[in-house]
């Protein structure tokens, strides 16, 4: 049900996408690149504005200055009032005056108001002071202002005074004009960075993201693996991964299903063979009734072997439903389950137990190196399989094709000792030692066998039994060849209480 819902809500954000662009990156894209270009225009607009401004009267006193020079060599005439009227309008002013030096002379006036609302001098404004009055001309009416400043080429200053509407005016006009020429250099700009993000980085996200939806509706196709484009920017980078995790993806998804379908042939095969294990602990108990030397020294090894065999059976069954069980720590006699471990082996290979030698010409020796009454706090099984495994590889590797030399030495050695409260165990062999390539996936199953056709499943099945003990396994270095696996369990018992808490007490007679 959860999976299911996922999948549509996946489906609902796809859809969602396609039904409203404007929410999708190449929308917001768009939309952002206009709202920046515009705030950059803002900041361009508000100094184009002030300087206009300027401009504007500093033509008016321009003209203002040309109309005064015309009659400066008049002196002690007034102008006509035509022509004072012509020169006031040409202007747009209300009174023109000419100061040279300390002398102020009154060139045309008309109609003049009773006061003045501000007063500009135009020969020093800062930057500050140009944008600060232009935002007071935008947002003020009907004001009358003088305006003053220098004539150039001459060491004379004109003096104006007029309406700020006309200038106001001609801002507004301005600044309309600078906002719909903003929006149009907006657009542009946004679209042709849209276009070029949009082919750099749009189109590949949208690849990617098609990709990934359709490789989680089909994982196990592997035609939805993306194809990687021949570019070495980010995003390509970021294709070559994801087509390095969908084929990682599909690898582990196609072990998960040989798995199970191993496991569940595994279940099938095991639900007959306990029933074949079943008959053959009748027949073997009944072996053991046999009056015979040879079978009474046997019986009893092939009965725990056969218990063994059912209980791993039990043991596969249960793997699909779980973890391996935790451990039922008791102590153990170590040297005993080595011995029963070698008992065991002796079956599938040619060891050479206890001295005796063994019918082949080429034996693999077996040799206990386990000090007397060593115990081990541990379940008695699983350490017994995690030994078997070891061993069992071990062996495998002595006898296997090119160790047909008979004067190659074919030794197994497992040696165990305790101090400070930590058992280390060594499974030590003079075979050919482990492959570099073993190495790099040891105790992995399936992946970090030693020999052509295994399987890993040993190593792998060791260590976790270890881990389950709060220990640690792994390849211990050697000076010599072959392979030492060493095994470390912590929080053993001081072997001193050890044997003091075993060993037999006296017994006494009645009546003592």
């Amino acid at each position: 049900m959860d999976s299911g819902n996922g999948a549509d809500r996946r489906e609902t954000l796809a859809t969602n996408g396609k039904q409203k662009p404007w929410h999708s990156l190449s929308g917001k894209l768009l939309l952002l690149t206009v709202l920046f270009v515009m705030a950059a225009e803002v900041l361009i607009f508000v100094p184009s504005v002030a300087n206009m401004r300027m401009r504007w009267l500093e033509d008016r006193l321009r003209t203002a200055a040309a109309a005064s020079l015309v009659v400066e060599g008049w002196e002690d005439m007034e102008l006509p009032r035509p022509i004072q009227n012509d020169a006031l309008m040409a202007t747009g002013t209300k009174s023109i005056a000419l100061k040279s030096g300390d002398m102020s002379r009154l060139i045309a006036a008309s109609d003049m108001p009773p006061q003045v609302d501000r007063q500009y001098d135009l020969s020093s404004v800062s930057a500050f002071a140009a944008i600060r009055d232009a935002f007071v001309t935008l947002f003020s009416d009907d004001r009358i202002i003088r305006v003053y400043g220098p004539v150039e080429g001459s060491g004379m200053m004109i003096d104006v005074v007029m309406e700020e509407d006309p200038l106001r005016n001609a801002m507004l006009v301005y600044g309309r004009n600078v906002f719909f020429l903003s929006v149009l250099i907006s657009l542009f700009t946004a679209g042709l960075v849209f276009v070029a993000i949009n082919a750099m980085m749009i189109r590949p996200i949208r690849r990617m993201t098609t990709s990934m939806q359709a490789f989680s509706r089909e994982p196990d196709d592997p035609a939805r693996v993306i194809a990687p484009r021949e570019v070495n920017d980010e995003i390509g980078i970021a294709e070559r991964h994801l087509q390095s995790m969908q084929q990682e993806l599909q690898a582990t998804l196609k072990k998960q299903q040989h798995l199970a379908n191993l496991g569940l042939a595994v279940s099938k095969i095991n639900h007959d063979m306990r029933n074949i294990l079943a008959s053959a602990q009748l027949m073997s108990d009944r072996l053991s009734m046999v009056d015979d030397p040879v079978v009474k020294r046997f019986a009893p090894k092939l009965i725990r072997t056969m218990d063994r065999a059912v209980d791993y059976t039990r043991e596969v069954l249960d793997y699909g439903r779980a973890n391996e069980a935790e451990p039922n720590r008791r102590l153990v006699d170590f040297a005993a389950l080595v011995a029963d471990v070698r008992d065991m082996l002796i079956v599938d290979a040619d060891l050479r137990p206890d001295g005796e030698p063994a019918p082949d010409a080429s034996p693999v020796d077996f040799i206990i190196d386990v000090p007397e009454g060593l115990e081990i706090e541990a379940d008695s099984e699983q350490l017994f399989r995690v030994i078997h495994n070891l061993c069992r590889n071990a062996i495998q590797a002595l006898t296997a094709d090119g160790m047909d030399d008979l004067a190659i030495v074919r030794r197994v050695t497992v040696s165990a000792s305790v101090e400070n409260g930590t058992a280390t165990i060594d499974i030590d062999d003079t075979g050919p030692g482990m492959p570099a390539k073993a190495r790099e996936n040891l105790f992995t199953a399936f992946r970090g066998s030693a020999r052509s056709g295994g399987t890993g499943l040993g190593l792998a099945i060791a260590s976790e039994l270890v881990r389950a003990h709060g220990g640690a396994i792994m390849l211990a270095d050697k000076p010599g060849p072959g392979t030492r696996f060493r095994i470390t369990l912590p929080n053993q018992p001081d072997q001193a209480l050890c044997r003091e808490r075993t060993a037999p007490m006296p017994i006494k007679e009645v009546g003592e």
